[in-house]
């Protein structure tokens, strides 16, 4: 197993004051449901005065499908649509960005030979947390279906079905867009989109005239690849230093956890990282090279068990040489 020990690394453990954790592949596991010692650590992190952040590419409403039976502080930030938007668990508006319709509709035309797997999010969020119809919109539901049928049946009640996508670019901004389908063809898509200027790859300092960063999320074993188109500049990490702001901390004092592609810019951004080992191979030996732990799988508590360490630290300082 590709692993390495997170108690190996407590000479470089900080205090966090805040610990930002990805969803999909590290805080769920692969039945996706949070553990009961996953939730157990998460509520012990809460009673050491640390503020529990989820961050995820799943808009709020989604999120909150699950996050809800955890019973966080509803005063904890919740990251996400990528770093787009920021809320709190209880539906506080902190931070949003929005694309420019003329970007949205450019879009649209650009990727006209992809376009069937092609997904638009609306922040329609109200004060109870929930979205309503319309807050995704798509054009065919055929090929999502085959892509992506468990995520098209849960989000059922908030798609509507408009032909052509343009005619939903008439009212409000979206906060995002999303390609999704095998990994082959969505690297066709990706390719296609960071040839443009108006595009930047996440992680990448926005050059002057973009308009849109481009996330990659990759699920191998599934063949599934999504990507998410946002307005430039936002990342899980642009949204953390934002928010690292509002609270008056630095991020050296944030813990990261994740597991893929969309969360580099967090890990990167972090005082401290840990990767699970769920995570594809590339990056992890990237993680490496930056010093970070590799921890346990999401099917083995990783984000409990990097949690437990930290607080153990806390209690121990003795214990850090």
């Amino acid at each position: 197993m590709y692993h390495r020990d997170f108690s190996a690394e407590r000479s470089n453990t900080i205090n966090p004051r805040l610990i930002a954790i990805d969803m999909d592949g590290t805080l769920l596991g692969s039945n996706g449901r949070v553990s009961a010692r996953n939730t157990a650590a998460l509520h012990e992190a809460e009673a050491a005065g640390i503020e529990i952040v989820i961050a995820t590419g799943r808009r709020h409403c989604y999120a909150m499908h699950i996050l809800r039976d955890l019973k966080l502080n509803d005063a904890n930030a919740l990251v996400s649509s990528n770093g787009t938007v920021i809320r709190t668990i209880g539906a506080e508006l902190l931070h949003r960005n929005h694309m420019p319709l003329s970007t949205a509709r450019w879009l649209c035309e650009h990727v006209a030979e992809f376009r069937s797997g092609l997904v638009m999010t609306f922040d329609t969020v109200g004060d109870h947390g929930e979205d309503t119809r319309g807050a995704l919109v798509i054009e065919d539901p055929a090929e999502l279906h085959g892509n992506i049928a468990a995520w098209m049946k849960a989000n059922e009640p908030y798609i509507a079905h408009i032909k052509p996508l343009e005619n939903a670019l008439n009212g409000d901004s979206p906060i995002q867009m999303m390609l999704c389908g095998p990994v082959d063809r969505m690297r066709e898509a990706e390719a296609l989109l960071m040839k443009h200027p108006l595009v930047t790859p996440v992680g990448v300092e926005a050059a002057d005239g973009a308009e849109i960063t481009l996330h990659r999320t990759e699920y191998p074993g599934r063949d599934l690849c999504i990507l998410d188109i946002l307005p430039a500049g936002c990342s899980k990490a642009s949204a953390l230093l934002h928010l690292a702001e509002l609270r008056g901390i630095s991020m050296q004092e944030v813990l990261a956890i994740g597991d893929n592609w969309n969360d580099l810019p967090m890990l990167e951004a972090a005082g401290q990282a840990v990767l699970m080992s769920n995570a594809p191979n590339e990056l992890k030996e990237l993680g490496l090279t930056r010093g970070w732990t590799v921890g346990r799988s999401n099917d083995e508590d990783g984000v409990a068990i990097a949690i437990e360490q930290v607080l153990e630290a806390i209690r121990n300082p003795e214990m850090v040489v």
